[in-house]
């Protein structure tokens, strides 16, 4: 669990040069801490002792068909084998944190075509390598299951919840294949029209990505993942849950494509890398709330493609950390609709980076910018006037992208300034936020497991 320790708070915009120097170190603070984390989490809650015989495998499919439903199995230390195929209710197999199940390269390792199934403490390994097939680890075709305390490796995909609803995924490890590229590597976790399932507290790394396709009113909470493409994305998928994950170093975070009523809360992502890296990004989605994340570190903190996509639908924004970040938000068109409220921008390249005409179509509300160059003579912390972003230079790349790679160069920079001093064009405006806060109480943050 992910949680949120208040050690000491203090006041950004004392001075430029304190405010810059006080956030640089809480920022080196985030990354001391994140990083210690990443040591500590794996995703299971016990380690399993390598099975020392591999060479000749337990069938496992036998012992399964001699147990009734309601039995406990309880594996020793050994290698079996399958594709293993269980069809009775109620069991509880329990490797015991001794044993490892291969597919022996051939298809997926379990098949469980039943209800209320316990899978636990194993190492579940070589499925085989059909995207067609979607070989994987463990593919469920049942409700109430659970799968616990597993290592899913070297298999295409780990999981995959088919039509299967109510199973729950805690405290696995999962990764893909690594004899391939990450594009060809399978997901970690795969839902396919399934509906109250729970994802949590698991690890998945190295894989392609973690998909949720036609599937609604599922839980992601307290997963780790890092090193994939996408870290969980969503396709036709309504009203899910996505509370307190890290994502590190992924390509894109959390993508949101034809969804509504997604609630994403308290989540950290950092690290998104690649040009096109983003922590969240929404496209032709509505009616979503997106509120208390930390998006860090990356190209783009959010991006925005035709959302909400239904006008009267908005999304909510508010109490986000945008932070050193490319461009803080992106938006790909002249988006209307978005109340943005409460957020916390500072430290990035751009703010708000608008490639249509203008951002201020949606509704800017009490942010903090730490480029705001206005006073709080009244002290109720609202800027006496208006933030106002316009882009002078930035301009420049609206008409051709290459010249980004001379962005902060000295030359732009003299430019930059002559342009706001005295423009000799017309500036462009991206947004106009009428009560902006004057100063942002930061608080120093201890991500524990």
């Amino acid at each position: 669990m992910i949680n949120y320790l208040n050690h000491k708070s203090f006041s950004a915009r004392p001075t430029q040069a304190g405010c810059a120097l006080l956030l640089f170190m809480l920022f080196v603070l985030i990354i001391i801490n994140t990083t210690t984390a990443q040591g500590e989490i794996s995703g299971m809650r016990q380690s399993i002792t390598p099975v020392a015989d591999t060479l000749h495998p337990i069938a496992l499919q036998p012992i399964i068909d001699r147990a009734q439903a309601g039995d406990t199995i309880r594996l020793g230390a050994h290698l079996y084998h399958g594709p293993v195929r269980i069809s009775k209710s109620r069991l509880f197999i329990d490797g015991q944190c001794q044993s490892a199940v291969t597919g022996l390269d051939q298809e997926s390792v379990f098949y469980l075509d039943a209800d209320s199934i316990t899978l636990q403490n194993m190492i579940i390994t070589n499925s085989g390598g059909s995207h067609d097939k979607i070989d994987c680890g463990v593919k469920i075709i049942g409700s109430y299951n659970t799968i616990e305390n597993c290592r899913i490796q070297e298999c295409l995909f780990g999981i995959d919840i088919f039509q299967s609803d109510y199973n729950r995924v805690s405290h696995c490890e999962i990764s893909s294949l690594t004899r391939r590229a990450k594009a060809l590597k399978g997901d970690a976790i795969r839902l396919w029209w399934a509906k109250r399932n729970v994802v949590q507290n698991n690890y998945w790394h190295h894989v392609r990505d973690m998909v949720v396709w036609y599937s609604e009113e599922n839980l992601f909470e307290e997963n780790l993942g890092i090193g994939n493409r996408y870290s969980i994305h969503f396709m036709y998928a309504h009203n899910n849950r996505i509370r307190a994950n890290r994502f590190y170093e992924n390509s894109v975070g959390v993508f949101l494509m034809y969804s509504e009523r997604t609630i994403m809360t308290e989540n950290l992502i950092m690290k998104s890398t690649g040009e096109s890296g983003m922590c969240l990004g929404m496209k032709e989605t509505s009616s979503n709330q997106i509120l208390n994340n930390h998006f860090i570190y990356s190209a783009e903190g959010i991006h925005f493609d035709v959302s909400p996509f239904v006008p009267e639908k908005i999304n909510t924004i508010e109490n986000n950390e945008i932070a050193f970040c490319v461009a803080g938000m992106f938006f790909h068109t002249n988006q209307e609709g978005n109340l943005i409220k409460n957020n916390y921008f500072h430290n990035n390249l751009s703010q708000v980076v608008a490639q249509g005409n203008t951002a201020n179509g949606n509704e800017w509300e009490h942010n903090y910018f730490d480029d705001y160059q206005g006073f709080d003579r009244d002290g109720d912390n609202v800027g006496d006037t208006p933030y106002e972003l316009y882009t002078y230079v930035d301009h420049l790349w609206d008409f051709n992208q290459n010249m980004k790679f001379f962005y902060a160069s000295p030359v732009l920079v003299v430019l930059d300034f002559l342009e706001r001093l005295a423009p000799f064009s017309k500036p462009k405006f991206i947004l106009r936020d009428k009560t902006p806060m004057y100063r942002k109480e930061i608080t120093e943050t201890t991500f524990i497991n």
